[in-house]
């Protein structure tokens, strides 16, 4: 079996613009996002940490770095999944996100899953 099929996470997203929270007049657009992390490998893994990269359509860059997500560092045999819901704040009405998880695999080795880019945007932005 290739490490590849050994450590591997499957990473997908939704998005929702929070317009109650939003005050696009004064720079502020609030997303949320829900992650939903599957373990399709063969070895159980624990997330460690996060890094995010988010970029608004001024190419802004904030670059997030922590522990875990919302607080936990969940451990994911082969075949779980976590799902998880958070946010984030720009200054623009579109942007994106993308990163990495940092995941330790229950034999010891660590590896990288990516979190492919997605769209922040407000409704009725983009086509």
């Amino acid at each position: 079996m290739t490490n590849e099929k050994k450590y591997d996470i499957a990473v997908t997203t939704r998005t929702a613009y929070i317009a109650d929270q939003s005050d696009p007049d004064n720079d502020r657009h609030v997303f949320a996002y829900t992650i939903r992390i599957e373990n399709t490998g063969s070895v159980a893994a624990q997330l460690i940490s996060r890094h995010w990269i988010i970029t608004d359509a001024n190419n802004r860059v904030q670059e997030v770095k922590g522990l875990g997500v919302i607080g936990e560092q969940p451990l994911l045999q082969p075949g779980e999944a976590f799902e998880y819901t958070s946010g984030s704040v720009i200054a623009t009405a579109v942007g994106t996100m993308r990163g990495s998880y940092q995941m330790q695999a229950a034999d010891g080795n660590q590896f990288e899953a990516v979190i492919p880019g997605f769209t922040l945007s407000m409704p009725r932005v983009l086509h």
